[in-house]
């Protein structure tokens, strides 16, 4: 071969290895350069369109979320109600209610006197006070400054106003404080099992905000915002930004997550029904439902917390047991990744470890695991005909309980486990239980236990949401 064509056969190698150098530098310059996520979309973007925007940033979008690149597709391609926000953040726009649906019942009366502003005891209840979690049942009015929500609509400062049924937004009646404290009732008891503080109290703006992965001591507002700023935008009933909860550094951006008494009403059960569905986008659930309904509206006298529980007695946390679920993930197990673990077991399980528990007094206790029993210590002294009642929680309850009458050798002696169902929409029944026998002197046991009823495929529930507080007695009858 000539001189000549070994120094083209040289240059055209040298032309490749420079080719293939260019090549390189062009690329990493082409991903240094890649269209940041907050740029993808640019505003706000409903589910399908905006999977079709983020399709070849999906991996990265679903990082932002916490959720796998499966999940987040199959959210923003089935769910109806899922968006994006400019930042590429996912959120929820819950469908509001008809006026019919809307129809509130009344609440237990509970309140004395009317009161200025937010004052008195609707506005000093805790479920689990000293918690380092909470979750902040908002009711007389909130300013919304410097969040996603402010960005998405333009406007800012947004002055939500306090909740009002009577034309006074200035002070709460009776009955606007009992629709506050049965809404408290109602949420606490969905979250009794977790280690949570919820609460109607402001509990100040450090204990809901996170700084960092050091700050231990945060939570979440829910809003329960009577006015149209967003909500006449939208027709919807509430809002709540996906796995927020535990989130660091832009904490407050996220908040709060929105109920709206134009999308739901003003009634307890909706209110409460709305506040434990939105709170729980924020503690990182999904929606229940099936192939062909977004939200499933349950059976029989039950419903997931995270489908539709307003027509339903029972309302619980769910892992997609019903037929035909579309989302299995475990509920707790969720909840548990963004900041809330269970509450400490506090009475023993077993006869050896039982709490006393003397004639004539009341324990009171959450079952917070599913294998989770309670077990207490009863001295008789005297013979006669005893009475036990166990009671779930008298609003919204959601542990169904089995009570066991066991003797000293730990053997039972009798059980009571009623057939579970509803009343109305907003009252279960069967959820407690009582049993009575006649009792010689010595020492006896009684036994908490959660239970499930019926089939949970088609018109009953498993033990695994039949979880929450009880209060247990025994009297002399």
């Amino acid at each position: 071969m000539s001189s000549k064509y070994r120094r083209t056969g040289a240059l055209v190698g040298a032309g490749a290895l420079v080719f293939a150098a260019l090549a390189v530098a062009t690329g990493n310059q082409a991903d240094a350069q890649q269209t940041p996520l907050d740029q993808l979309l640019g505003r706000p973007t409903p589910g399908q369109a905006a999977l079709t925007k983020v399709q070849g940033r999906l991996a990265d979008v679903a990082r932002r979320n916490g959720l796998s690149e499966q999940k987040l597709r199959d959210t923003l391609a089935a769910d109806k109600t899922s968006w994006l926000d400019a930042q590429g953040r996912l959120f929820f726009r819950e469908p509001g209610l008809t006026n019919a649906q809307k129809a509130p019942e009344a609440s237990p009366r509970w309140a004395s006197e009317s009161v200025d502003a937010a004052t008195g005891p609707a506005f000093e209840l805790h479920s689990k006070p000293g918690s380092n979690r909470v979750l902040y049942l908002d009711f007389d009015g909130h300013t919304i400054t410097g969040t996603a929500w402010n960005s998405s609509q333009s406007v800012d400062p947004v002055n939500v106003t306090a909740y009002d049924t009577d034309g006074d937004p200035a002070s709460f009646s009776t009955a606007e404080q009992d629709v506050v404290h049965e809404v408290w009732a109602r949420v606490a008891e969905d979250y009794a099992p977790f280690d949570v503080d919820v609460t109607t109290q402001d509990p100040g703006q450090d204990a809901i905000n996170r700084t960092d992965a050091a700050d231990q001591r945060f939570g979440t507002r829910v809003v329960i915002d009577p006015t149209g700023w967003y909500q006449s935008g939208c027709g919807c009933g509430g809002v709540a930004y996906i796995g927020v909860y535990d989130t660091t550094g832009n904490h407050d951006y996220y908040q709060p997550a929105l109920v709206f008494t134009k999308g739901v009403g003003t009634g307890a059960k909706n209110l409460a029904e709305a506040a434990s569905h939105e709170a729980g986008h924020n503690v990182g659930l999904n929606h229940d439902g099936t192939a062909s309904v977004g939200y499933y509206e349950g059976h029989g006298s039950w419903a997931p917390i995270m489908g539709v529980g307003y027509y339903r007695g029972i309302s619980q946390w769910s892992k997609g047991e019903y037929s035909g679920a579309n989302n299995t993930e475990d509920d707790y197990a969720v909840i548990g990744t963004h900041g809330l673990a269970l509450r400490t077991d506090e009475v023993g399980d077993s006869t050896g470890a039982a709490a006393a528990l003397a004639v004539g007094a009341t324990a009171t206790g959450v079952i917070a695991a599913e294998s989770d029993v309670d077990v207490y210590k009863v001295d008789i002294g005297a013979a006669g005909n005893y009475t036990a009642t166990a009671s779930a929680a008298a609003l919204g309850g959601d542990l169904d309980i089995k009570l066991d009458l066991l003797d000293s050798s730990g053997a039972v002696i009798t059980s009571a486990d009623p057939a579970s169902g509803q009343s109305d929409a907003g009252t279960p029944t069967g959820l407690g239980a009582t049993l009575s026998s006649n009792l010689q002197p010595g020492t006896y046991y009684l036994r908490v236990d959660n239970t499930g009823y019926g089939n949970p495929l088609s018109d009953g529930y498993s033990t695994y949401g039949s979880r929450g507080a009880y209060s247990l007695a025994v009297n002399l009858t």
